[in-house]
């Protein structure tokens, strides 16, 4: 089917668990989405098995509510025979449609299940028109926008990217770049990328007021703003908040659903019902500043076991939301009731007492009798009376029609379970690394030594530095594109690419889908943005031209031998871990741009600094790790063919240092860390 645009958004409500998922069909969500027990970025939800997801699917198709089901996690190579079941049961209960953030859920999709829709998850940090088309073409319906975009940017990818949009429209703010984060897994060992994100941000991090969270975002609110929305182009209104209750579910979806209507909604009540200090839209509208940040206070506990009373009113009962046609015909030897939906489902009932003649019109009775579809999802849409002159006893139609709504009701929730292949998905043995040296990866021309050891096999540096780099050393320099280009920055980054083309560079670095698109008939390789951790999403990325690939720096070694594709692999194997990439800037807390040298640092409540940098206004801001992963001394313990030295924060002069220790492989001179390399992350 061809996309549609519309002006009336769908309103998609989190279902951690089964209370959830009531409540937000009560209260009026035309879809839910949830995970299962495996495989999901709210791994603490409380999540449905597979029989508990076939009932959630029945009861929300019986009421016109759509299931999309969150496989949104990287995955590991062991872990691939248990996705491609869970694609199975995905299938099984009939869903409409797999979030998903690692390609090889979505290879494996299209061949077990191919009639499942693929919606990309904002956990692969699509924040462009580049990025979207790239998923259109990889055969994806839709694409869930990442929550730093303003309307603006917003409007400009769903007028041109051809799939439907959706946007984030209420709850909490992750202070990354969905998928971008690895502070998580590498201060506590537990992946946001695999659902066990322990939430750092929220812990006192100060860019110069002591104790202060200057990491800790409020909870966005963009539903005042859900009409212009909807004009902008945006398909679904998604609400975040698997993890929270049945109360703020419905509070969330009754603002939605009367703010889509252009009526007022309470937004005291939804305040109350979870807030860290109040709500920002500042990512909306353009103004990321100080205002944007906020803390859970008791005041706002307190708020909310108040108002608990007020929002169970809100999901109470059953809400009627299927439009149903009731025809009630007297005939001799009884009435017959025929009911039929919108979906083709027909039940006919029919009585055993015989009418008689009516002393009055008893047509207005009937069609009261009818109108009771109280405790079913139902409303009588149209109603039909023939030979309504007859009498026949108002208990004797009650009974019709409430045994007609219970049979279709039943019909409704029959399953609908998707075809699926008998293909199965075969864990690859271990490679044998194949060393070619070092990369040298660069923040900028001005770290370059004065003399490459020849272990250097290449150079990356980043793209809108190509014009500094030495002529003699372009054909082994790759230009890495930054991992996020926000509104015109992808324009400029383009206009870069085609620049350069004819330059004499290696090729490029992605670090993002989008910039397989942008770098058409370039050499691409991939980065670690990419987040590779197994085969199957390694193969999909070759298959996109990546001639070698980044693999993802939360495996561990043993992991990193069945991860890669065809082609050759990279590991971080010296640098500060970017650990955030964020487009609110930490420091606003403390001074605005003006004046500031885009340095600066935070401190955490054990007094560590983490070095914070920022690529100027229309950029991003980077949080590093304090402390460098080091495996100079460890050689062939990364089973990859090229170690990457990614350099950041680091003056020439200890560029060079480092450069010397590694080569000669001899230990760290400092304070270093061996990352995940060997323990792993949950």
């Amino acid at each position: 089917m061809p996309f549609q645009r519309n002006n009336r958004p769908e309103i998609l409500a989190p279902a951690g668990n089964a209370d959830m998922l009531r409540a937000a069909v009560c209260a009026g969500a035309d879809a839910v989405y949830l995970g299962l027990l495996h495989f999901n970025a709210r791994r603490s939800a409380g999540n449905f098995s597979a029989a508990a997801l076939c009932e959630a699917a029945a009861f929300c198709h019986a009421r016109n509510v759509k299931v999309y089901v969150t496989l949104n996690t990287t995955l590991y190579p062991a872990e691939l025979p248990g996705l491609e079941q869970a694609v199975r049961d995905v299938a099984a209960a009939g869903a409409d449609a797999l979030i998903v953030q690692d390609l090889a859920v979505a290879q494996l999709a299209k061949r077990v299940a191919p009639g499942l829709a693929l919606h990309g998850s904002t956990q692969m940090s699509v924040h462009s028109l580049a990025g979207a088309l790239q998923l259109r073409d990889m055969g994806f319906s839709r694409v869930i926008l990442s929550r730093e975009l303003t309307l603006e940017e917003i409007r400009h990818i769903a007028a041109e990217c051809g799939i439907e949009v959706e946007c984030f429209v209420h709850g909490a703010l992750c202070m990354s770049v969905s998928g971008q984060c690895y502070m998580s897994a590498f201060l506590g060992g537990r992946s946001g990328n695999r659902g066990a994100c322990a939430g750092p941000c929220r812990l006192p991090f100060s860019a110069g007021q002591p104790g202060a969270c200057h990491l800790s975002l409020k909870d966005m609110s963009h539903i005042a703003h859900l009409p212009a929305m909807a004009q902008a182009g945006v398909a679904s209104a998604k609400i975040e908040g698997r993890l929270r209750t049945p109360e703020y579910v419905a509070a969330a979806v009754n603002a939605c659903v009367q703010a889509r209507d252009g009526q007022a909604y309470d937004k005291e009540l939804l305040q109350d019902v979870f807030s860290r200090s109040g709500f920002t839209d500042g990512y909306l509208i353009g103004r990321r500043d100080g205002q944007m940040f906020g803390v859970r206070t008791a005041e706002d506990a307190a708020a909310a076991r108040q108002a608990i009373p007020r929002l169970r009113e809100l999901f109470r009962r059953e809400r009627s939301s299927v439009p149903v046609h009731l025809r009630l015909t007297l005939e001799e030897d009884g009435a017959r009731l025929t009911v039929r939906d919108e979906d083709g489902h027909v039940v006919e009932k029919k009585g055993n007492t015989p009418p008689v003649p009516a002393q009055k019109d008893p047509a207005e009775a009937y069609r009261r009798a009818l109108e009771k579809t109280g405790g079913k999802p139902f409303y009588a849409a149209e109603m039909e009376l023939e030979n309504a002159g007859a009498f026949v006893p108002a208990g004797e139609v009650n009974g019709l029609r409430r045994d007609a709504l219970e049979q279709l009701l039943q019909m409704r929730q029959a399953p609908c379970p998707l075809p699926c292949t008998q293909e199965h998905v075969s864990v690859q043995p271990p490679r044998p690394a194949d060393s070619r040296g070092l990369v040298l990866r660069l923040e900028s021309t001005g770290q370059l030594p004065d003399a490459l050891p020849e272990q250097v096999a290449w150079i990356s540096v980043p793209l809108d530095q190509w014009q500094q780099v030495p002529e003699p050393l372009r054909a082994k320099t790759w230009l890495e594109i930054p991992r996020v280009l926000f509104g015109p920055a992808e324009e400029r980054a383009a206009r870069q690419l085609q620049a350069c083309a004819e330059q004499g560079f290696a090729g490029c670095v992605a670090q993002n889908i989008a910039h397989f698109r942008l770098a058409q008939g370039m050499p691409v390789a991939g980065g670690f943005g990419l987040n590779v951790t197994n085969q199957l999403a390694a193969r999909a990325y070759e298959a996109l031209g990546a001639q070698a690939l980044t693999l993802s720096p939360e495996l561990t070694a043993s992991e990193m031998a069945r991860a890669g594709g065809d082609r050759p692999r990279m590991a971080l194997a010296y640098g500060h871990m970017p650990l955030m990439l964020t487009r609110a800037c930490p420091l606003h807390n403390v001074h605005t741009c003006a004046g500031c040298s885009r340095k600066g640092e935070l401190e955490d409540r054990k007094g560590v600094r983490f070095p914070v940098r920022c690529s100027g206004p229309d950029g991003a801001r980077t949080v590093y790790n304090p402390v460098p992963i080091y495996m100079g001394d460890k050689p062939g313990a990364l089973p990859v063919e090229w170690e990457v030295l990614y350099f950041t924060t680091e003056e020439p002069e200890r560029v060079r240092q480092v450069l010397d220790l590694f080569c000669s492989r001899r230990p760290f001179d400092g304070a270093f860390t061996r990352g995940l390399y060997f323990k792993g992350t949950q």
